[in-house]
């Protein structure tokens, strides 16, 4: 009669079977995954097509600095505030206007193009939208001069710089909002994961 004790003591653990933490190994590795997926989407930006309107957006912005800002100043030498930019009495939108259009129009955007980085991009998108602003003050103080002063009108490098800085943010807009959307269906998708295995009862909480 040994051998029904016996069976009785093998039918808690026999050979080769597995235990709950083996069984919940394949879920864990599985939301693992996940997790790396959502790291990496929160982290960089894919703007696909986009990259390209963006480079070239950023060319256009550094030939219209070449190009006279207004009268004979140009871009550069409103940015150093170089001779021509105090005969012409450059004022203090336009010269921010072009350090917001180099340095976020020209130098985010790329190291954003170059590394991939959201949080860049974001950088990128909000430094481009004040970059707007500016612009728009800097034309219209060239077409308002303060009383007794002699100056010329917004030149065609500030258009060209003002329109290219509207089309950056708005691609930046698109790629930083296509990425924030991604970020959310890859959490949802692992919410559901997570749901499904707590349901079949392949996952211990806590």
């Amino acid at each position: 009669m040994t051998s029904s004790s016996d069976d009785k003591r093998n039918d808690g653990h026999r050979p080769g079977d597995t235990g709950p933490s083996d069984e919940n190994e394949p879920i864990e590795s599985y939301l693992k995954d996940f997790d790396d997926a959502e790291k990496k989407v929160a982290g960089e930006i894919d703007p696909g097509a986009r990259a390209l309107v963006v480079a070239i957006a950023v060319v256009v912005l550094l030939g219209s600095l070449t190009l006279p800002h207004s009268g004979v100043a140009n871009g550069w030498e409103v940015l150093v505030y170089g001779d021509d930019a105090q005969a012409e009495t450059i004022a203090l939108p336009s010269r921010l206007f072009v350090w917001f259009e180099v340095v976020f129009g020209v130098v985010v955007s790329m190291l954003a193009l170059v590394t991939r980085r959201w949080a860049l991009a974001w950088v990128a998108l909000a430094g481009t939208a004040v970059s707007i602003v500016f612009g728009m003050l800097a034309i219209w103080s060239r077409q308002t001069p303060a009383p007794g002063v002699e100056a010329a009108g917004p030149g065609i490098g500030l258009i060209i710089g003002w329109l290219t800085v509207i089309v950056l943010t708005f691609h930046w807009l698109k790629v930083v909002w296509s990425r924030t959307a991604l970020q959310l269906a890859a959490e949802e998708e692992r919410r559901a994961a997570a749901a499904e295995a707590e349901r079949r009862g392949d996952w211990n909480v806590g």
